[in-house]
């Protein structure tokens, strides 16, 4: 939908897309949602690890290298907060319960 995978909640909010080579960029990662303020910290503290993504990050969104060994149980914890930014209250309680 997109040009690369990309989730959805409900099929209509997205919550990640997976990146290879965007537009030449060189980077394998994801772009997802971010609760407010964490993009810049994570970018500012971790430049090789997190970016900026393009046509997103001015959103807040953060991009995720994937190809410099990441932390996966990180990963993992970063898509759960992009669905709980992005998903309806009662499908976040869903995923607490």
């Amino acid at each position: 939908s997109h040009g690369s995978p990309a989730w959805f909640v409900r099929d209509k909010k997205t919550v990640a897309m997976f990146v290879d080579d965007h537009h030449g960029d060189g980077r394998l990662g994801i772009w997802c949602a971010a609760p407010a303020g964490v993009q810049e910290v994570l970018v500012e503290t971790e430049p090789d690890r997190f970016y900026r993504p393009p046509y997103v990050g001015h959103r807040g969104w953060i991009g995720v290298d994937l190809a410099r060994d990441p932390d996966w149980d990180e990963v993992r914890e970063i898509l759960r907060d992009a669905y709980r930014c992005v998903a309806p209250k009662a499908l976040v309680t869903q995923l607490e319960a």
